[in-house]
């Protein structure tokens, strides 16, 4: 099994870091592949709507969003991370996942998601809220923990002080291994649920 991870800093090394490998360490015990690529430090531009990968299946901006396009299709699981900037994600991590999930035609039922939100102080809440709205279009299981996702830390290094959010990492990673073992499981038994054809209804027509 494998987990993709993606670190919205800029920062390497810093407070979002070592919230992910606190998660890191407990799905290594449990068997799990990790791939954590590094987001908030990238050029990457939003989403210009203009519909090239319904033909091509990828995004027309050969950048990291392809690449990392290619690791979450294989993934079982998606940790996205992301430090709070004026009560919201790290505007790079949320252009890069709006370009991710609108741009792979791959199915992503029952792959896990879990947000994490690290921050000095207030903002983690609405971050953690924004991120998961990725999970739930995509049919995507969100893993939860003992208490919001998050973390607290300014300055590089002080969110090793924060006993309970990295507690709160650890019982998310385990929660996290053990849906999708769980699913694994499942869909050998089950397969996946059955789809509708889908139906789009505009307000205005």
């Amino acid at each position: 099994m494998k987990v993709l991870m993606l670190n919205g800093s800029p920062r390497l090394n810093g407070n979002t870091s070592i919230a992910l490998k606190e998660m890191e360490k407990i799905f290594l015990g449990e068997g799990i592949e990790v791939k954590t690529m590094q987001i908030g430090n990238k050029d990457i531009r939003g989403c210009i709507a203009c519909g090239s990968c319904y033909k091509t299946g990828k995004c027309v901006f050969n950048d990291d969003v392809n690449e990392i396009a290619r690791e979450f299709e294989e993934a079982d699981g998606l940790v996205v991370a992301s430090p709070v900037y004026y009560a919201s994600a790290n505007a790079t991590l949320i252009a890069c996942l709006d370009r991710l999930f609108y741009s792979t035609g791959f199915d992503k039922t029952m792959k896990v998601g879990a947000a994490v939100a690290v921050a000095r102080r207030g903002g983690c809440s609405a971050t953690f809220d924004e991120l998961n709205k990725y999970f739930t279009i995509a049919g995507m299981p969100v893993a939860s923990s003992q208490y919001w996702n998050s973390v607290h830390g300014r300055l590089p290094g002080e969110a090793e002080k924060d006993a309970e959010g990295l507690q709160t990492m650890r019982t998310l990673a385990r929660n996290m291994a053990f849906l999708m073992k769980s699913i694994a499981l499942g869909k050998e038994k089950y397969g996946l649920p059955e789809k509708e054809s889908p139906q789009i209804t505009n307000f205005i027509s």
